[in-house]
């Protein structure tokens, strides 16, 4: 399983924003992270319990805390626009 780290791809879990994808762009303790979607995804910018994450193998090298700006380009460098975009699908 993927490392809860900066830069890694993540699905929220739960709340309104559930099963939409994001990026970890800080660590803020040990339990809450920062995440955005940075316009790349409708999750807003948010502090978010970690328990509340699944990481997933995708990841962008960006710096600690980056902007919103700087996180949209790292993604489209990274040519993973369409992976974060769609929402994860379930079957039940």
């Amino acid at each position: 399983m993927a490392a809860i780290e900066v830069g890694r791809v993540i699905v929220k879990t739960a709340g309104r924003e559930a099963l939409m994808k994001a990026i970890i762009v800080d660590l803020v303790d040990q339990n809450f992270a920062l995440i955005s979607g940075a316009g790349v995804s409708p999750v807003k910018r948010r502090r978010c319990n970690i328990k509340h994450l699944r990481p997933l193998d995708l990841s962008i090298s960006i710096k600690r805390g980056a902007k919103d700006e700087d996180i949209a380009k790292a993604i489209d460098k990274a040519n993973i626009v369409n992976e974060i975009k769609t929402p994860l699908k379930i079957t039940l």
